[in-house]
């Protein structure tokens, strides 16, 4: 007998599609914005690393027009020159198609026009052809006064030239060079800037880990004035980052800080140390400031998730003679695996990415440089665009690296 059971249809069926097309719909606009904010700046830093651009390029050439009279007119028949000083606003590239129009003064008679300019009543125009990188030149046009001017001559600025051109900005054009990141490779500091960030990075990472996990273990267990504690521990991370840097460059001061003072008086030390201004002190100040300042985060993090244990297991534990440390390494760690995994690697990104730290309290001297430090230096400090480009690529490559590797070993450690 023929077998007349239905089959059911394969794929999605037409009401799933329409629920996918309205979800995608409504999908758009966040993702047209998240194109827009992230993905389009971080193509534009790509592009530019790869240009060999200044901060003076980033500016279209344009040409520029100085005008003013050379001689003395007074009476008719009083001779002079209108003189117009043209150059190009950028040393390599060209403009085409450069035009000059303008409207030579009442009274004033052009004896001898340039092959380039044409006079229509008062009206100058000239066209000045195509001009190459650093272009300059002087257009002089003779005139003749043909009324007295007893107020003194007119001035031709009152009636400014106007010019026109095309010319292609360094960023849009296709010469593309690796000259950037050779630079940045060949650099004699680069390995050293690059110790600094690491050292600064994973030190301060961990370091306000196990201070925000050691405060939560403080601050979980009941004592009178546990309020006013945490307030007080939350002080580093709500404090303006340019009073906290202010403050510490103040007490560690090697002439008026109150910590050379207390040293001295001790007899720790002979004489003034200057904490931001040594190697390798230095590093190790601005790293224990970063632990100082965030360490909070971390430790409102990890006593939320504390307060979230089940309490009974370390009753049960408690029961079976479990010492404090065997309870917190079998029962509370492994509670936490989940918020310090996060908040590791939230410090870890936002620490290499950490730039006004460092700035404020050293500038990047003494051995404190690091990627962040270099890139401002690069684009702002040098006005190396392209080489500022080429540090910022390098970040992201190093962060995307230390991603991948994270996830693997999370996702690594899970199956396990």
């Amino acid at each position: 007998m023929e077998d007349r059971t239905a089959v059911p249809p394969k794929g999605p069926k037409p009401l799933q599609k329409q629920e996918a097309r309205l979800a995608w719909g409504m999908l758009l606009p966040t993702i047209v914005s998240i194109a827009l904010i992230v993905v389009l700046p971080l193509l534009a830093i790509f592009w530019i690393s790869f240009k060999p651009v200044s901060l003076g390029d980033l500016r279209a050439p344009s040409p520029i027009a100085n005008e003013r009279l050379r001689g003395e007119l007074s009476a008719p028949g009083d001779r002079a020159t209108i003189e117009y000083r043209l150059r190009n606003s950028h040393a390599q590239n060209r403009i085409t198609g450069v035009e000059l129009i303008d409207t030579i003064p009442e009274g004033l008679a052009i004896e001898e026009l340039d092959d380039r300019c044409e006079l229509a009543g008062q009206r100058l125009t000239c066209t000045l052809g195509d001009w190459e990188g650093g272009h300059r030149e002087s257009l002089q046009l003779p005139v003749t006064a043909e009324i007295e001017f007893p107020d003194g001559p007119p001035n031709p600025r009152d009636s400014a030239p106007v010019l026109s051109g095309e010319g292609q900005s360094a960023l849009t054009g296709w010469d593309l060079t690796l000259d950037n990141f050779i630079a940045v490779f060949d650099a004699r500091d680069f390995l050293s800037v690059l110790w600094a960030t690491v050292f600064y990075t994973v030190v301060g990472t961990i370091g306000a880990l196990v201070a925000g996990l050691f405060a939560a273990l403080l601050l979980n267990q009941t004592f009178r004035g546990r309020g006013v504690l945490r307030g007080l521990f939350l002080f580093p991370y709500v404090v303006p980052v340019i009073a906290a840097a202010f403050t510490w460059i103040t007490l560690f001061d090697p002439f008026s800080g109150s910590a050379n003072a207390l040293l001295l008086q001790m007899g720790f030390t002979q004489g003034p140390i200057n904490f931001f201004g040594e190697r390798p002190l230095a590093l190790i100040m601005v790293t224990v400031f970063e632990i100082w300042r965030y360490f909070p985060l971390s430790f409102l993090f990890i006593l939320a998730r504390m307060q979230a244990v089940d309490a009974g297991m370390f009753e049960a534990a408690d029961m079976d003679g479990a010492s404090p440390f065997q309870k917190f390494r079998y029962l509370l760690l492994p509670q936490l695996f989940g918020i310090l995994s996060v908040l590791f690697l939230l410090r870890f990104i936002w620490t290499f990415n950490k730039f006004d730290d460092i700035f404020l309290l050293t500038g990047g001297n003494a051995g404190t440089r690091t990627l962040t430090v270099n890139v401002y230096e690069q684009a702002f400090a040098v006005s190396d665009i392209g080489a500022g480009a080429a540090v910022a690529v390098v970040i992201f490559f190093c962060l995307l690296g230390f991603s991948a590797i994270y996830f693997w070993a999370l996702r690594h450690e899970e199956e396990l």
